[in-house]
Order: C-alpha cells, then sequence, then structure tokens
C-alpha cells in the first residue's frame, strides 16, 4: 500500500471506462475511497459497485461539491481525468468552432473549475493532491487533432502553474502524459491514431501503475511511456528539426487516407 493514498479520499472523473475506470480500481486497491464520478451515470454506478466506491455522475465542472459530500468533507486526491479529443487540423483547416469550445471546456476550464473549488481547504489544511491526465500531446502534439492538442498543452500549463505556485505550501500536483491507451478513445482517433498511437498503444492499468508510482516517488512528470522524455527533449533541443519530423508523419498520414 502507498502511504499517501491508502485510506485517502479520492474522486476520479470520467471514470465510468478507459483510464479513470482503471484509476479508480487501483485506488481502490491501495485503500482508498474512492468517488466515481461519469457524465454517464450507469457506466459510472457500473465501476462503484465494482469497487465499492461512490457514484457521484455529472458534469465533471461541478462535482467538487457533491464528492466532497460522499467522502464525508474531505477530497485528498483529485483526478482530473474526464477528456475529450476531436478529430481536426489535417488539409482542410483546424477551425470547428464547437470542438474547440467543447475541448477548451473538458480539457482546461474542468481543471481550473475544480482547483479553484478544491484549492482553499487544501491550502488550509496545508495538504491536497490534484491529478492532471494530460496526454503526451500535451508535451509533444498530435497530427490531425488540433483542438486535443493544443488544449492539452494547456492543461499541462495549468498543471504546472497549480504546482510552482502551491508546493511550498503542501499541494502536489501530477500530470500524467501517456501516448497511446487502449480506449474507446483511442478507437475514436481514426487513421491518425492507428498510425501514431496504436503501435505502442498500452492497457488503461499501465496508466494507473504508473501514477500510484509517481505519487510514490512525489514527482510532476508521469510517462507511462517512457521514451516521450527522449521526444519531448528532442522537441526542446531542436525545434525545427522535430517539426520537420512531425511534418514527415503528418504526409505519410496525408497519403494514406
Amino acid at each position: 500500500m502507498v502511504e499517501a493514498v491508502e485510506g485517502a479520499g479520492v474522486v476520479v472523473t470520467g471514470a465510468g471506462g478507459g483510464i479513470g475506470a482503471a484509476l479508480a480500481r487501483r485506488f481502490a486497491a491501495e485503500g482508498a475511497r474512492v468517488v466515481v464520478n461519469d457524465l454517464d451515470a450507469a457506466r459510472g454506478q457500473a465501476v462503484a459497485d465494482e469497487i465499492g466506491g461512490i457514484a457521484v455522475p455529472g458534469d465533471a465542472s461541478a462535482i467538487v461539491g457533491a464528492a466532497r459530500d460522499a467522502l464525508g468533507g474531505t477530497v485528498d486526491v483529485y483526478c482530473a481525468n474526464a477528456g475529450v479529443a476531436f478529430e481536426g487540423g489535417d488539409a482542410d483547416g483546424p477551425l470547428d468552432e464547437k470542438a474547440w469550445a467543447t475541448s477548451w471546456d473538458v480539457n482546461v476550464m474542468a481543471h481550473v473549475r475544480a482547483a479553484h473549488e478544491l484549492l482553499p481547504d487544501w491550502l488550509e489544511r496545508g495538504s491536497g493532491r490534484f491529478v492532471s491526465t494530460v496526454s503526451a500531446a500535451g508535451l509533444l502534439t498530435m497530427i490531425g487533432a488540433a483542438p486535443y492538442a493544443v488544449t492539452k498543452h494547456g492543461a499541462l500549463a495549468f498543471a504546472e502553474w497549480l504546482s510552482l505556485t502551491y508546493r511550498h505550501r503542501g499541494v502536489k500536483v501530477h500530470a500524467i502524459c501517456p501516448q497511446g491507451v487502449r480506449t474507446d478513445m483511442l478507437a475514436a482517433t481514426g487513421s491518425a491514431g492507428d498510425l501514431v498511437l496504436q503501435p505502442t498503444a498500452i492497457e488503461p492499468e499501465a496508466v494507473a501503475d504508473a501514477l500510484v508510482k509517481g505519487i510514490e516517488e512525489d514527482r510532476f512528470l508521469i510517462l507511462p511511456h517512457s521514451e516521450v522524455a527522449a521526444y519531448y527533449q528532442a522537441r526542446a533541443g531542436d525545434p525545427d528539426r522535430w517539426l520537420t519530423g512531425m511534418n514527415r508523419i503528418q504526409q505519410q498520414w496525408e497519403e494514406s487516407r
């Protein structure tokens, strides 16, 4: 058992399946008390029943109060995991107003709103843990998915800001940045996901394992795909070379469609 998790009150948004369900199961196995949130009430309830958790359905942006009440007044770990992905950003252009607005609201502003609700109590107590499911797209990018890539960069930036602003006051922040994970979201990425993500895709349980290890080691950046660290360094060290390489992948994708 991980000391920081055992007995903790944990909230996982978007936990009706995929990475969220894997996180909920792993936290429960570590002895945590888990609130399972999902827009799909039936899916969330099924996971909650499976792990002995508490289902709190609804929009991830607005469930902090209900989740806190369900846990007896205290949230120790909040996993901002709910996310959306839309294809967009190919040769026809990146503009789809609805996709951009929804991506921004779910992938970034839901995290901001949750933190706004959680921080007063955490700062008063001098402890709290915010987990952001970002994706390697937030460190790198993703072809064919402009709203997803850009808003995941935003999610990472917000997690970084939370960490640098509040770490001396007891707030821990973790950013999970996997590449492909075998979930419904990956299946919906279409040919771009088939080309870039499927070859090295991992199971959601591997992401949960990486998070628990990262919590135990008190690390901000959690990379279930270890090779992402080298890609991130290459991007920072020589942006033009990296962009040229990514453009080759873009061309390969266009030619395969």
